[in-house]
């Protein structure tokens, strides 16, 4: 059972959320919960057309968008059960953690309860506000209110009849305020388009961190200027700018290496004036009557460089003009806010990447953020050249920062990948939407004339390659997860209960982060193997008891070997022979009958959850014909532990096949196994 579908996998989704709604209304029947097949489709859709996609995963924030927004706005149903909503949210938080579904980077159930209380109080307000709502909920719910339920034949029909006939009142104040709204309030946008995911990623101690930011040559840059600057202040010219002779002083006491240039102004130190401006951006320094001052309110982060550290890399996209010092009117310094953020989350989670190929992608986002498609070919080559320059410097100052590591060598990326017409780069979702201008998670093809410049630069062996430091890393995932997105870190699983732990590396890790993560929860006291297999033996669903097997398979050391051993495993055995037989370990035609059945059942089960009822009749019609009742029948009986899962299988396919039995349909043999599955969901 999958919580994690891409935005276009519409059948997978759909199918998943009719299997959780069905289990998730009989366990709230078992426990005396209050639940509403509705309410309960509507908190799903609500996570599912959200940034990070994720069905399981609820905190705070997400609690407070459906109730206080996604609800009043869309969910159109009686009122007195439109109240209910929140108690109904509290039924299918806690199903998620009976079922092991939880995703545990969320609210505990204890931490949920108390999220949906506070939102309480907003929830009824937004309730009785009839701005909130979307058009298309306006006009249902004043249907419904005048007793038409829109969803039956010729109703939207007969609505529209007395609609024209004033048969029916509805406020038109509102309406005219809500079309209007529509068309000019973003923040009505609810289905939130969908953020690429972003690979897990390790990160040192926050004492090592901070030890980092403290070695960082711009850290200790920023305090020395600030601190030279003093209380006194020191004389600045006439135009605004230090004395030729301070800025040499100053220069040497930075370590620049200005202090010998032989310019006319103080401007003309790039690295100084680059230092100064970003300075004065933190409110370390201020000019007031001709001189430059610490400003001495803003001391205290100067002894926290940590915390000066985090604030200079935030700072850093609104310092373009400083960075890109090739011309006044350098095209990257026109859309260096715009485009960094992209360059820094297209290196998120990424090992050594040749800033060549940063540096095409990024020309072909300052040709959309400053419109020169009308430039002559030789302007623009020489703008292109140019802003590849102003790229590499700003990547000395990251790299100065402590915000990447820059090396040489060669690329592995080779000139071949590139005939992938989106290869590796350009791609992300905020790499492409700031990069690019895109929403296109597919991202952006280059041209054919940079594919070929990249062919002869990617085959040296001497590339300037970046990769992000731990520091940057962390700053960018808090931006990540303060969005709403998925930002994995390893170890914070670390003390996950199994199910939940397993159910997040099968969606969410890729297999050698899933090894070190899953090592790292056995190495606590308390976790063991035996725990994991338990929790897969108690998991309710089989699509996601293979998965979570699959993870265990592909992790440890002895992987393999443990599902072979698990084969004649009361619980775990259809499980694993399912795995042997889809790996082609275990030749079908050497089962008895007993392990003949409980593989069909496995199957069979599978594929109720994946397709539904009507896909699984379908199956065994083709495969037994007239005989498919009988088949599933046999199946009901193999003694698969999955009780929940016989019996919804016993309603809802084996006894509309009983009833409606099906007289002449081709068979293929009932040794037709259903079609294979894939090991990872």
């Amino acid at each position: 059972m999958r919580t994690y579908f891409e935005p276009e996998e519409t059948r997978e989704y759909e199918a998943t959320r009719t299997v959780l709604i069905r289990r998730c209304l009989t366990w709230a029947d078992e426990h005396g919960r209050p639940a509403d097949e509705l309410l309960l489709a509507a908190a799903l859709d609500a996570r599912h057309h959200s940034r990070d996609g994720r069905l399981a995963y609820w905190d705070e924030p997400q609690i407070r968008r459906y109730l206080l927004a996604w609800v009043p706005k869309y969910v159109v149903t009686p009122r007195e059960i439109l109240e209910i909503a929140p108690e109904i949210l509290r039924t299918f938080l806690h199903y998620l953690a009976a079922a092991g579904l939880r995703d545990p980077r969320g609210a505990t159930p204890a931490q949920a309860d108390d999220a949906i209380t506070r939102a309480v109080p907003g929830f009824r307000e937004a309730l009785d506000d009839p701005y909130l709502q979307g058009v298309a909920k306006f006009w249902a719910q004043t249907a419904l209110d005048h007793g038409n339920d829109l969803s039956g034949p010729g109703a939207l029909r007969d609505f529209k009849l007395d609609l024209d006939a004033g048969r029916i009142r509805y406020d038109q104040e509102v309406l005219d305020q809500l079309l209007e709204a529509r068309h000019t309030r973003t923040d009505l946008d609810l289905e939130e388009e969908r953020a690429l995911r972003r690979p897990p990623v390790a990160l040192p101690a926050p004492a090592d961190l901070a030890e980092d930011a403290a070695r960082s040559t711009t850290v200790r840059r920023l305090t020395a200027l600030a601190t030279w600057a003093g209380d006194a202040g020191r004389p600045l010219t006439r135009t605004g700018s230090l004395t030729l002779a301070d800025a040499r002083e100053l220069s040497i006491l930075l370590g620049t290496g200005e202090e010998m240039l032989q310019v006319r102004s103080s401007t003309d130190l790039p690295q100084l004036s680059l230092l100064l401006a970003w300075c004065e951006l933190l409110g370390q320094v201020r000019v007031s009557r001709g001189r430059l001052f610490q400003v001495s309110k803003a001391a205290p982060l100067l002894r926290d460089p940590a915390a000066l550290w985090a604030r200079a890399f935030e700072a850093l996209p609104h310092l373009g003009g400083s960075i890109t010092m090739s011309s006044h009117a350098a095209v990257l310094g026109r859309c260096f806010d715009a485009v960094l953020p992209g360059v820094l989350d297209t290196l998120y989670g990424m090992a050594d990447i040749p800033v060549a190929r940063l540096a095409e992608t990024v020309w072909l986002a300052c040709q959309q953020h400053t419109h020169l498609n009308g430039a002559p070919a030789r302007l623009k080559d020489l703008w292109r050249r140019q802003t590849a320059l102003d790229l590499e410097r700003a990547f000395q100052v990251l790299a100065d920062l402590g915000a990447v590591d820059l090396t040489r060598g060669p690329a592995e990326l080779c000139a071949g990948d590139l005939d992938d017409d989106r290869a590796m780069l350009g791609t992300g979702d905020r790499g492409s939407q700031a990069l690019l201008g895109t929403g296109d998670r597919g991202g952006q093809a280059l041209p054919p004339d940079a594919v070929e410049r990249l062919r002869r630069r990617l085959d040296g062996p001497d590339l300037l390659l970046a990769r992000l430091t731990p520091l940057a890393l962390r700053c960018l995932r808090e931006h990540l997860l303060a969005e709403g997105r998925d930002a994995p870190l390893i170890g914070e699983l670390a003390t996950a209960p199994a199910a939940e732990l397993l159910g997040v590396l099968a969606q969410h890790y890729p297999p050698r982060e899933a090894a070190v993560e899953l090592n790292s929860w056995l190495s606590h006291p308390g976790q063991d193997l035996e725990a994991l297999l338990q929790a897969i033996r108690d998991c309710p669903f089989r699509t996601r008891a293979a998965a979570m097997l699959a993870v265990l398979a592909d992790a440890l050391p002895q992987g393999e070997a443990l599902v072979r051993d698990l084969r004649h495993d009361p619980v775990l055995g259809p499980t694993a022979l399912t795995f042997l037989v889809d790996d082609g370990e275990v030749d079908p035609g050497t089962l008895d009958q007993h392990e003949h059945l409980l593989l069909g059942a496995e199957n069979f089960l599978t594929l109720l959850e994946l397709g539904g009822p009507q896909v699984l009749i379908e199956q065994l019609r083709s495969m037994a014909g007239g005989g498919a009742y009988e088949f599933a029948a046999a199946v009901l009986g193999s003694g698969h532990h999955d009780v929940a899962g016989l019996e919804e299988m016993r309603e809802l396919v084996a006894e509309p096949l009983r009833a409606r039995p099906l007289r002449l349909i081709p068979g293929t043999g009932s040794g037709t196994r259903p079609a294979r599955r894939r090991r990872r969901s």
